[in-house]
């Protein structure tokens, strides 16, 4: 067997005394007020498109933008953009609805555009630092991801956005 074999099945087996094996989330990269936005995969049901009309909720906060109907189960739509303090997001061809579940719970959240699903080394992921959050509040950033090609990927806590977690134990 040749070196290159052997440290091919070293890497695979984890035995490669090198470069360790370094650990990747793999995050849903969307556009969101004007800045890149990450969500971890794991959290993401579907993606679907905007329909054309949402059903308006009364007296819901202004962030619900409403209700869909997605093949006969009914899903909050929350738009992050008015959560976070900015304008309304319009709806364009491109704007897409991320369906997402935490804690059994399942919502919409509207976005302006899906561009990927990508891995990301933990190595390039900065903790809660606000500097290239933009005009994403910082109280919902996990992270920021900067990339080698020089973008940032804002990591979102949807849970922490939407206040999920108030909601389940106020259910309890």
């Amino acid at each position: 067997m040749d070196e290159a074999a052997a440290r091919s099945i070293m890497r695979q087996t984890g035995e490669d005394d090198g470069a360790a094996a370094e650990h990747e989330r793999t995050l849903l990269v969307f556009d969101l007020v004007g800045e890149y936005c990450g969500l971890d995969v794991n959290l993401v049901k579907e993606i679907v498109h905007v329909p054309p009309r949402i059903t308006r909720v009364p007296y819901a906060p202004r962030y619900v933008r409403g209700v869909i109907n997605l093949r006969g189960t009914v899903i909050p739509v929350l738009d992050c953009a008015l959560k976070m303090g900015n304008a309304e997001t319009a709806a364009t061809s491109d704007s897409r609805i991320v369906v997402a579940e935490f804690e059994s719970i399942q919502f919409g959240v509207l976005v302006d555009a899906v561009r990927e699903v990508r891995g990301v080394r933990d190595s390039l992921i900065e903790s809660e630092d606000s500097s290239g959050a933009g005009s994403i509040g910082t109280d919902y950033v996990t992270g920021i991801a900067k990339m080698e090609d020089g973008r940032l990927i804002v990591l979102l806590d949807l849970a922490r956005l939407f206040d999920i977690t108030e909601l389940l134990e106020d259910g309890n």
